[in-house]
């Protein structure tokens, strides 16, 4: 085997721990039967992990310590990946902050309690790129993460994640617990959430602007004023970066999953009417929120300390998810 020595530099909570082979561990993915963790389960598999267990809310609420410690006992696995999390748009941020704080932090707080307890021998946190703060330097740099705080619609949510990156580096340092943290940008692809009361930007236009290609109508509205920038990451990108970090980093620092490229709003919808051959006009909302004013990640950690670059070109990873879009909707017909 080999020994992660880049990953550990420079740290006080540094220790130094052997890289994983996933072949020959049971690893328990929660929310494995949801948009990333079921991508992360395939991509388990794509790496001869044989043993994965992909626990569903229904049978296991992780807001209770009870059914968390049933499922470690159930599930018995060397490594965990949580992927669970209570996500949405800014919509639904704004309408439930108190939720999306709650139900997260006691996820993944009582979730690595229990593995450190039940002597798991990695735990992977998947932060959130909500966790920076609203002004941050571009491009995100991991040591920026505490220099200020979140943009305030999304803010509950991504002090809950970021309360991971506090617990798996004070576990580390005084239990020796081997934990990860990564903080993954925007995601899109095939099965996202189209639901428009709760999905995010790219799902939330494919589907606007489709509906309104189909009905001809003359426009789509769209929130705020179309200057605020993203950046996206194709899921299927996104989950093997998750798995390359669980298999070879080990390090107590924050480390970005993104593809490094930026786009505007107003682009991003110029683009997508155009996949999705919507012919009509844009009308911005201006009163509703633009959001951070600007996200766009330093990617060079997870290129250096565990080998991930995005491959998946923007446009083409678009018009994969418009294409399983349409064609989930003619099933439903």
């Amino acid at each position: 085997m080999r020994i992660a020595i880049a990953a550990i530099r420079n740290s006080p909570f540094a220790i130094l721990h052997w890289l994983m082979n996933l072949q020959d561990k049971r690893i328990l993915v929660t929310g494995g039967a949801g948009f990333l963790g079921g991508y992360i389960v395939e991509e388990l598999h794509r790496a001869g992990a044989s043993e994965i267990f992909a626990p569903r809310k229904a049978d296991y609420d992780l807001r209770k310590m009870s059914a968390v410690e049933r499922l470690l006992r159930d599930s018995t696995p060397h490594a965990i990946i949580h992927a669970a999390a209570v996500v949405g748009g800014i919509g639904i941020n704004r309408e439930k902050p108190g939720e999306f704080f709650y139900d997260n932090l006691m996820m993944g707080a009582q979730l690595m309690e229990a593995a450190r307890l039940a002597g798991v021998q990695k735990f992977v946190a998947l932060g959130t790129v909500c966790a920076y703060p609203k002004f941050t330097p571009v491009p995100f740099r991991e040591d920026d993460l505490w220099n200020g705080y979140p943009e305030e619609t999304n803010a509950p949510y991504g002090l809950a994640k970021k309360m991971l990156l506090v617990q798996a580096q004070a576990y580390r340092q005084q239990y020796g617990f081997n934990a990860i943290y990564l903080l993954p940008v925007n995601l899109y692809g095939p099965k996202d959430n189209f639901d428009p009361r709760s999905s995010h930007v790219i799902p939330a236009l494919i589907r606007k602007c489709i509906e309104a290609r189909e009905i001809g109508a003359d426009h789509v509205e769209v929130w705020g004023t179309g200057k605020a920038s993203r950046e996206f990451l194709f899921v299927r990108d996104a989950a093997r970066g998750i798995a390359l970090a669980a298999e070879k980093y080990d390090g107590p620092e924050p480390v970005n999953l993104g593809s490094g490229k930026e786009i505007t709003i107003r682009d991003l919808v110029t683009l997508i009417a155009r996949l999705t051959e919507f012919k009509g006009k844009l009308r911005w909302d201006v009163s509703k929120p633009d959001g951070q004013p600007r996200r766009a990640l330093d990617t060079e950690r997870a290129a250096q300390w565990f080998g991930f670059r995005a491959e998946t070109d923007f446009e083409t990873g678009l018009r994969e998810t418009i294409d399983w879009y349409e064609a989930a909707r003619r099933k439903d017909e």
